[in-house]
Parts: structure tokens; C-alpha cells; sequence
């Protein structure tokens, strides 16, 4: 059977074509099948495929990173805990409104009982932040270096939060020998509930 019998073939008559025919008929029908099946439908998978293998590595360093936090979690939550307790402890230190004044009188009073001389101790405005107020005061004390040192280490051991900012010392009195000290302390109030509300709403 030669090209030329092709063109005489009836598709009419398919079951009168010799075997050949028929076997090439059936082979170009199956590669149709199979080309239009593989464009139509196999190409997107397997692009979908290539594309979900590029994503893998990632895909499983994040399983990997949350399975260990998931195999660690108990001492996440007991480090939380103790967070908890360290923060809550924190805060107690902080001084209420109506602790504050007590607070400033035991800085100052911690300055007499180290033989200071005071010149001035002036409080602030409140600079209120996040859950806390600070509250900045100015203080100028005339004393020795021994006495500067009692005071900083008697404010440092108060059961409250006290921080100490911008030491300037400078001779007062040379006969003397006495110095004057200007030094910036900070307290913190922490805000009650209804002031945190507040100032978010602000």
C-alpha cells in the first residue's frame, strides 16, 4: 500500500480498510488522544508539580521549625510562666499614684541621712509611656564624693524603682572642699486599668 491509496480511502467505509490503514488510523487517533490529553490537561500538573518541588524546601524547614517548637513547648509555656512571674514582680516595684510622694520622701530622706545638703529637689510632669508613668526630678545636693556614693547606693537599694541619669559635679566651696552634685532621678507609676484605658482612647 503506497501514499496514493490514502487518498482513495472512505472514511465511511473505515471497516473495509485494509489492516494497514486501519493500524495507522488507530495510531494517529491514540497520539491525538495522548497530545491532546498531555496539553490540555498533563502539561499544568506536571508544571504544577515542578512547582510544588521548588516549594518543598521551604515548605519543610517550616514544618521542621514548628515541629521542634511543638516538641519544645512544654518549656515554652513553663518559660512564659516564669516571665510572668518576673514581670509581675517588676511591677510591683513600680509605686502607685498614691505611693509617690512616700517614694520621693525616702529620696530624700536616703539624701539626709548620707549628710547631704540640698539645694533644690524638684519633680516633673509625668511623661506617661506604655503602661507606666516616669517621673523625672532634678535634684542638686552639696556634699563629699564619700556622701555622693552613700546616697547613689542607699536610692539603688530603695524597694522601689529609682534610676539615676546625668551626674554633673562641680566644686562648690574649695576651702571647704565641698562639691555640688546635679543628678536627674527617675520613678515609674504604673498606670491603673482605667488610666491605661485612657491613654489608649487618647
Amino acid at each position: 500500500m503506497n501514499l496514493s491509496d490514502f487518498n482513495e480511502l472512505d472514511f465511511s467505509e473505515i471497516g473495509d480498510w485494509p489492516t494497514v490503514a486501519k493500524a495507522i488510523a488507530v495510531l494517529l487517533i491514540f497520539a491525538s488522544v495522548v497530545g491532546g490529553g498531555y496539553w490540555f490537561f498533563t502539561k499544568d500538573e506536571i508544571l504544577q508539580l515542578e512547582d510544588f518541588k521548588k516549594k518543598e524546601p521551604g515548605l519543610k524547614a517550616t514544618f521542621e521549625a514548628k515541629q521542634a517548637k511543638a516538641a519544645n513547648l512544654e518549656s515554652y509555656e513553663k518559660q512564659m510562666e516564669e516571665m510572668k512571674l518576673s514581670f509581675g514582680t517588676m511591677l510591683r516595684q513600680l509605686p502607685s499614684k498614691t505611693e509617690v510622694a512616700d517614694l520621693l520622701v525616702d529620696i530624700s530622706q536616703t539624701g539626709l541621712s548620707s549628710g547631704l545638703e540640698f539645694e533644690f529637689f524638684k519633680p516633673s510632669s509625668e511623661l506617661p509611656a506604655d503602661f507606666y508613668a516616669e517621673l523625672p526630678i532634678q535634684i542638686r545636693v552639696i556634699g563629699n564624693y564619700h556622701q555622693f556614693g552613700e546616697f547613689v547606693s542607699k536610692v539603688a537599694a530603695l524597694p522601689r524603682i529609682v534610676t539615676l541619669h546625668n551626674f554633673a559635679i562641680e566644686n562648690q566651696d574649695k576651702e571647704s572642699g565641698k562639691l555640688a552634685m546635679d543628678i536627674t532621678a527617675k520613678t515609674y507609676r504604673y498606670f491603673a486599668e482605667d488610666e491605661t484605658t485612657a491613654a489608649t482612647r487618647n
